[in-house]
């Protein structure tokens, strides 16, 4: 007989509790520890797209997502799409952060499953869910697709929650249930409030966006008013949710299904027919997910580290990302550009970190700016010089306006050419590389890359010609300062 929990229907001692456990055990890995930087890009005022151009990139499994999605049907328009940043100013941040929300949770849902059984079934119908909305808003082109999704992966939040952190209740829960009682009032005896009250409690503690906040209730068929975008997103997830619970609970009750859609298609703006194929075609792709698939995790692409194949011939990757600038360069600024080559010569040469330096005249300084990779964020601050020239290698590089590899920095007689706040900053660096930017001969700034290998690195002609070029395209939208 299950042991029932004390304080039953005290809401104040479910929170009290609650908090206890997530201090105690964390919150969701892989997803809490995550969300406020993707939210943080989504909403940030200034560089959005760089903010989110670097999150993304700092995931290879949503780096291959992202570029799968923008290289899909609905985006050939805009043709073969081959970095990030570009992705990012044709999808949109928000729809980037939503599918990075959005994969990060059935990421962490996928880890934790293995706990109970309770916590595997009410993740398994979050991510029915999420693709039942997939599929539904592939029929509704005027909404956003991954907003939507993760809208229904979170509908369900207060209840993975709960069988989550909150174990005897959850089976408290679940005994009244099959007693005969409604679970809404079998949840509100337990645990003094609703699952959407613990739901949102937990959403607002991760900071996420209002929308999605908002769309964590349950919306009853209703006939009236067109729905607002807000409640259109609690309608579609309301009913995905619901859909869901029945393919998972009642082995796909046809009968039930069909009256569930009925009830929202006219919400929202569908045909009932249309949403019931949908379902379906929900029911076949989750079949492949594997997220439902019976393992400790989900990998969201089978992919080994960049790292182990690091040396090999980078040419066609930098041809790539230099064909994404080419295609691009009349309808973007100086920033999205400068994001575009940052990131192809990041990801192309697989670097370690990669920085942009610029020249502020006014202050006589090269002051870093948009940087990718492992612990550089901190860095940034310290990464300033004067423009007054001096005998060291990046000098050198900029009076001569020459590309410079170095492949050994180690090498005692090359070490008096190095600055010293290099050496500060990057003691263990042994290979780096110095792509120069003038204007007219007038040094603007500089692209830096490195390596923190032991062994030391060259690059192959093909490499260096496709850098020349994305200089040449850097150095030609950039004016004079």
């Amino acid at each position: 007989m299950t042991t029932m929990p004390p304080e039953l229907g005290d809401s104040r001692k479910t929170q009290e509790l609650l908090w206890k456990q997530i201090k105690e055990q964390g919150h969701l890995p892989g997803f809490s520890n995550v969300v406020q930087q993707i939210v943080g890009a989504m909403q940030s005022e200034n560089e959005r797209e760089f903010s989110m151009t670097r999150t993304v990139l700092s995931d290879p499994a949503l780096t291959h997502r992202v570029l799968r999605l923008a290289n899909s049907a609905m985006y050939a328009m805009f043709g073969e799409i081959n970095t990030v940043s570009r992705a990012v100013m044709v999808l949109g941040t928000e729809s980037i952060g939503h599918l990075a929300l959005g994969l990060k949770l059935v990421d962490s849902l996928a880890t934790v499953s293995s706990t109970s059984v309770g916590v595997r079934t009410e993740m398994e119908k979050a991510v029915l869910a999420g693709h039942i909305a997939r599929q539904v808003t592939a029929q509704a082109s005027t909404r956003d697709a991954e907003e939507a999704v993760v809208c229904s992966l979170l509908h369900g939040l207060g209840r993975m929650v709960v069988a989550f952190y909150l174990p005897l209740y959850w089976e408290a829960i679940q005994t009244l249930t099959a007693q005969g009682n409604d679970e809404s009032v079998a949840v509100v005896k337990v645990l003094g409030m609703t699952m959407v009250d613990i739901g949102r409690l937990i959403a607002r503690r991760w900071g996420l966006p209002r929308d999605l906040i908002e769309s964590l209730h349950d919306v009853m068929p209703q006939t009236g008013e067109p729905l607002d975008h807000a409640g259109w997103l609690a309608a579609l997830s309301t009913m995905s949710s619901s859909c869901a619970r029945v393919l998972c609970d009642k082995a796909g009750d046809d009968e039930a299904l069909a009256a569930i859609v009925d009830g929202y298609a006219d919400m929202l703006g569908m045909e009932t027919d249309t949403v019931l194929a949908a379902v379906s075609a929900a029911r076949e792709a989750a079949r492949d997910d594997p997220a439902l698939a019976r393992a400790a995790t989900v990998q969201a692409v089978a992919e080994a580290p960049e790292s182990d194949e690091r040396r090999r011939d980078a040419t066609p990757a930098l041809v790539r990302g230099v064909a994404d600038m080419r295609d691009v360069i009349s309808t973007i600024n100086t920033s999205q550009l400068m994001t575009m080559a940052l990131e192809t010569i990041y990801k192309g040469l697989h670097l370690k970190r990669a920085v942009a330096f610029l020249r502020n005249r006014k202050e006589g300084k090269y002051l870093a700016g948009m940087c990718f990779g492992e612990d550089i964020e901190h860095l940034a601050p310290r990464l300033v010089f004067n423009d007054a020239y001096q005998p060291d290698v990046f000098h050198a590089a900029l009076a001569n306006d020459k590309m410079v590899c170095v492949k050994d920095a180690c090498d005692p007689a090359f070490r008096a050419k190095l600055p010293r706040w290099w050496k500060d900053a990057f003691p263990t660096v042994r290979s780096f590389i110095v792509l120069p930017l003038t204007v007219n001969r007038h040094p603007v700034g500089f692209i830096y890359g490195d390596w923190d290998d032991a062994l030391p690195v060259a690059l192959e002609q093909g490499e260096i010609a496709a850098l020349n070029e994305l200089r040449a395209l850097v150095m030609g939208k950039h004016g004079p300062q």
